[in-house]
């Protein structure tokens, strides 16, 4: 018998040997469903899913939808920061930390960051009392900041110091409150670098800003690598801080701001992370020779043993067809010749149109563009057919003279199709010379507009 009692006692200590998330949505969500994943760094790893329960309440006499949703984390749960993701696109997050006890917080689903309240989990309170405290202080300091610059002739150097000392003081404070808590690298790393006098021009701010924005962060330090914060920050030091409206000025200070990001970073697996994150935003964006550089200059120096062929293929072939790129080649036969796109030199400029005889379209708009084109002689057209067999082709294609004329069996499946990412026909392509693509037309009116101002 008592052994049985023990037993018993045994199974239910160990299952209240756990931990819960509870999460409250203070509006009515589209979606009914949240995840939980575990950061590191620029990736994030699945780690639960549950659903949301909605339920209707009264709010000052007015009908609401709220959400609650609960994770149960065992014992052994690695401490950590934690994000729970609730929808696909826009505001769609709220990150945490775990440090094994109960967490608990609300938030409206449209404005995460700003609203997020806990009520449980001593780690997250205190970080968010120390982020309200600061704030208010540091908007201050920069509302001083902006004035001086405005108006120099004003002197705020006192109200300026003293603000400044206000922050130091808070900052000082919890980080004396929070010894050997798991987040206090993270406070140590928020505060801002602030000059100690004020700067009455611009120029010297920014330069400030820019020269000090990583003072305070620790690139080596585990905490902050396996969270969001050292690439939220390096997102913002590189998108945002280093901006300018003239595009080739951008692309210097893009190169500029990740040369200082990345050269921060010792620990190679994060700097590979970091580098692919970089990629992927400026895949976006379709920024190719951001692309190439970071390719070029910082992950191909990598140890081999990090680079991964496929990612960097993936991103190339994706992106082998936008403007800017030069046309993937292709050979063909034409009259008992062998011809390659990178070689032909019979025209200053080359349309390249992928179409199919058993398209519709393509049989009314084809026809239109050898109209278009007939007394164009400085433009030629490389037209390649989608096709399953060469019947109807080879009907057609005399119809359409003067034309570079190109056979791709197998249709979707054929590998020039596939390498120019070819899923509707007809695809516009138009090349300079040198066969670089120079526009992307979406409609036959689009092309002849732009052939028009060559």
């Amino acid at each position: 018998m008592k052994k049985i009692v023990a037993l018993l006692l045994l199974i239910t200590s160990f299952a209240q040997a756990q931990f819960s998330v509870n999460g409250t949505l203070t509006n009515n969500l589209e979606t009914d469903w949240v995840i939980l994943y575990r950061i590191e760094g620029s990736r994030q790893k699945f780690v639960q899913n549950t659903t949301i329960k909605k339920d209707t309440v009264s709010i000052d006499d007015e009908k609401q939808v709220i959400g609650t949703f609960q994770f149960q984390l065992p014992i052994d749960t690695k401490v950590g920061s934690y994000r729970i993701s609730y929808r696909t696109s826009g505001a769609s997050f709220v990150d945490f930390i775990f440090n094994k006890e109960n967490v608990s917080f609300a938030f409206h689903p449209d404005y995460p960051e700003q609203t997020t309240l806990f009520s449980e989990s001593e780690e997250n309170i205190v970080y968010k009392e120390y982020l309200n405290e600061i704030f208010k202080q540091q908007q201050k300091l920069d509302s001083l900041q902006i004035t001086a610059i405005r108006n120099p002739e004003v002197d705020l150097n006192t109200n300026y110091k003293n603000t400044l000392t206000k922050i130091n003081t808070i900052h000082q404070k919890y980080i004396a409150s929070t010894n050997k808590m798991y987040v206090q690298p993270f406070i140590e790393a928020s505060l801002r670098a602030n000059p100690p006098e004020i700067k009455t021009t611009a120029k010297e701010y920014m330069s400030n800003m820019t020269g000090s924005f990583f003072n305070n962060m620790d690139f080596s330090d585990e905490t902050l690598i396996n969270s969001a914060f050292l690439v939220d920050r390096i997102t913002d030091f590189v998108f945002y801080i280093n901006y300018s409206d003239n595009i080739e000025t951008q692309q210097k200070l893009y190169k500029s701001s990740i040369e200082t990001s990345v050269s921060k970073i010792e620990n190679l697996v994060f700097k590979k992370n970091v580098i692919e994150f970089l990629i992927g935003q400026f895949e976006e964006t379709k920024n190719l020779g951001m692309i190439d550089f970071l390719f070029e200059n910082y992950y191909d120096k990598l140890p081999k043993s990090l680079q991964s062929d496929t990612f960097k293929s993936e991103k190339l072939t994706l992106l082998a067809t936008e403007i800017g790129r030069i046309a993937p080649d292709f050979s063909w036969k034409e009259n008992g010749k062998n011809l390659q796109l990178s070689t032909l030199r019979d025209a200053k400029n080359y349309v390249l149109v992928f179409w199919s005889t058993s398209c519709s379209h393509c049989l009314q708009e084809i026809p239109q563009l050898h109209t278009f084109l007939k007394n164009k002689k400085d433009v030629k057209v490389v037209a390649f057919s989608l096709e399953r067999s060469d019947f109807d082709w080879n009907n057609l294609k005399v119809t359409l003279p003067n034309w570079h004329h190109v056979l791709g069996l197998k249709k979707w499946e054929n590998k020039t199709a596939r390498t120019y990412n070819i899923n509707a026909t007809p695809t516009y392509f138009v090349l300079d010379a040198n066969k670089k693509i120079i526009a992307k037309p979406q409609t036959l009116e689009d092309l002849k507009t732009f052939v028009e101002e060559l």
